[in-house]
This record gives C-alpha cells, sequence and structure tokens, in this order.
C-alpha cells in the first residue's frame, strides 16, 4: 500500500524536511555500521573525551547509569571500547574509545559535510549565504539547545 504523500506548505515544515533528510543521512551511516546511535554518539563523545566516566556519557546521552552500562557491554563485546580502573581506587572506572571504535566512527563529520552539500546543492552560493543570514536571524532569541 503507497503512502500517502505529504504536502508541506508552511516554512517550518520545509524546515523539518530538511532536518528529517540530514538524520535519515546521519542514521543511514551509523546502521552501515551496525551501531545504534546511542552507542556511535557515545564512541563520538569518547574519542572527544578519553577517560571519561560512566555519569558522563549517561548526562550527554541523557539516560540512566543502567542503560551507559548495558550500552558499553555492547561496546566493549565488539572492541569498540574499554574500561580501565584509576590507580588507587578500584571502583572507579575511566571508559576509552579503542583504536578500533575510533576508526569505526571516523569520517562521520565529512560525510554530514556532504549530506549538508546534497541537501543545499539547488542553491548558487548567494542563495546560501542569504539562506544562512536568515536562519541566523530567526535563531537569534530561541534558546540554545542542550545536545
Amino acid at each position: 500500500m503507497d503512502e500517502p504523500e505529504i504536502d508541506f506548505t508552511t516554512s517550518l515544515e520545509l524546515l523539518r524536511w530538511i532536518g528529517w533528510a540530514q538524520r535519515k543521512a546521519a542514521e543511514d551511516w551509523i546502521r552501515e555500521r551496525e551501531l545504534t546511535h546511542e552507542q556511535a554518539f557515545a564512541l563520538g563523545f569518547l574519542v572527544q573525551n578519553p577517560g571519561s566516566i560512566q555519569r558522563d556519557i549517561a548526562q550527554m546521552t541523557r539516560t540512566t547509569a543502567a542503560s551507559v552500562s548495558s550500552l558499553l557491554q555492547g561496546l566493549e563485546r565488539r572492541g569498540l571500547v574499554e574500561r580501565r580502573t584509576e590507580e588507587g581506587n578500584e571502583r572507579s572506572k575511566r571508559v576509552y574509545a579503542t583504536p578500533a571504535g575510533a576508526e569505526l566512527i571516523a569520517g562521520f563529520d565529512e560525510a554530514m559535510a556532504g549530506t549538508e552539500e546534497s541537501i543545499l546543492a539547488p542553491l548558487d552560493q548567494q542563495e546560501r549565504d542569504a539562506l544562512h543570514a536568515l536562519l541566523v536571524k530567526v535563531t537569534t532569541e530561541l534558546p540554545r539547545p542542550t545536545r
């Protein structure tokens, strides 16, 4: 059965469509690496913040410590992260992306830049500059996203 075609008529509907296209490209890239969104996000966080503790990861992924523990166990089984105890404190474990984990997610930023280029391809540079200026103007008074 064919899905009904949605008619996007407002500016915000069109912006959501663009956001959907960008998100789908990211999800496809992540899925090709057999990761969940949360796993990919945690790996990226650990590459940028080596030696984080689980509480930091839970805060960044907006999940519970139990969820992070389960997430890390899956990544550990694949050899993508490792937990190390600190000297003198066996209860405190720091989490690190392994070289294999860092390599697996390398290229995400470039893939998203390619997606942006693809989305904006119909616009010339002057139109891109105008769109950017308008979006900056619209977002100036909005609260900043927390993640």
